[in-house]
C-alpha cells in the first residue's frame, strides 16, 4: 500500500510537470482550435493513472519468465559480446529493435480483429492533444510494450542477468513514454528533413485521422518513420494536416464502458 501511495503521488507531479508544459505550448501553437478540457479529457486523465500502473504490473511476470529463461544462456559468446558493448551503442540499438518489435505489435493491433477491440478505444478520440496518448486499454498498452520488450531481451540489449539495475530498458521505455505525449500533442509544428529520421505530431495526426478510409492505417512507428518507409506503411504530406479524427464504430463515452466494451462478446 504504502508504495502503492508513492506511485500515485509520483505520477501526479508528473502529471503536474506535463501540464505544465504541454498546456501553453498546445494554446500558443495549436493546430486544431480546442477546448483544454475538451471532451473526455477527465475520462483521459485517469487513464493517464491506470496506464502508469497497471500494465507495469502485467508486465512483471512475463518479462521475469522471459529473464528468466535467458539467464541459462548469459555465458554464451553472443550474450558475453552484446554485455560488453558500449553502452551509448547498445542504447542506439535497443530503440532500434525495440521500435521493429512496437511496428509490428502496434500493426497487428490494427490489422487482427481481436486485437483492434482493444486498439480502437485509442483511435476513439475525436480530438487530438498530449493527453490522448494514454487514452487506451491496458491491455492493449500491455501488448505493444511486451512487443518492444521481447526482442530487446531476446538480443541480449537488455541484460537479465539481475543482480543490478539495467538501466537500458528503463531508458527505452521512458524516452518511449515521452516521445509519444509529443507526438500526440496539438501542435502546428512542422520540422523538414527531421521528419524522416524521427516521428513528429504531424507524422502521428495523419495515424489518428479519419478523414477518408485510403489515410488510415499509416504510420505505425512510434519513433523512427522510416521504419514504415521499409514496411510501406509511410505517409506524410508536406503542407496538410488531418481535419478529422477518431473511428465510425460507436464507442462507450464512460470510462467502465470503455474498459469493458472490447470484452464483449460478439
Amino acid at each position: 500500500m504504502q508504495q502503492y501511495i508513492v506511485d500515485i503521488l509520483r505520477l501526479s507531479i508528473w502529471l503536474v510537470l506535463l501540464m505544465a508544459f504541454f498546456i501553453p505550448i498546445e494554446r500558443l501553437f495549436s493546430q486544431h482550435k480546442q477546448k483544454i478540457l475538451r471532451n473526455e479529457f477527465f475520462i483521459d486523465l485517469a487513464y493517464y493513472f491506470i496506464n502508469s500502473l497497471l500494465p507495469k504490473l502485467l508486465l512483471v511476470v512475463p518479462i521475469s519468465l522471459l529473464a528468466y529463461f535467458l539467464h541459462s544462456f548469459l555465458h554464451s559468446d553472443f550474450y558475453v559480446w552484446m554485455a560488453n558493448m558500449p553502452v551509448k551503442r547498445r542504447l542506439l540499438l535497443t530503440l532500434v529493435v525495440g521500435e521493429f518489435g512496437t511496428y509490428w505489435g502496434h500493426r497487428w493491433s490494427h490489422e487482427i480483429p481481436f486485437l483492434w477491440r482493444f486498439h480502437s478505444i485509442h483511435h476513439s478520440a475525436t480530438e487530438m492533444d498530449w493527453l490522448v496518448n494514454t487514452r487506451a486499454h491496458p491491455l492493449d498498452m500491455f501488448f505493444t510494450r511486451i512487443c518492444g520488450l521481447i526482442p530487446i531481451y531476446l538480443l541480449g540489449l537488455a541484460q537479465p542477468s539481475a543482480n543490478e539495475v539495467d538501466m537500458v530498458p528503463i531508458f527505452y521505455t521512458l524516452f518511449g513514454t515521452v516521445w509519444s505525449f509529443v507526438i500526440h500533442a496539438n501542435v502546428c509544428w512542422r520540422f523538414g528533413f527531421l521528419e524522416k529520421i524521427i516521428s513528429t505530431p504531424a507524422f502521428h495526426h495523419w495515424h489518428h485521422t479519419n478523414d477518408s478510409p485510403e489515410y488510415i492505417d499509416k504510420n505505425y512507428a512510434a519513433i523512427f518513420p522510416w521504419m514504415d518507409k521499409i514496411f510501406g506503411s509511410f505517409y506524410l504530406p508536406k503542407n496538410r494536416w488531418p481535419e478529422k479524427y477518431g473511428i465510425d464504430a460507436p464507442t462507450s463515452n464512460t470510462l467502465v464502458g470503455q474498459l469493458l466494451q472490447p470484452l464483449e462478446v460478439k
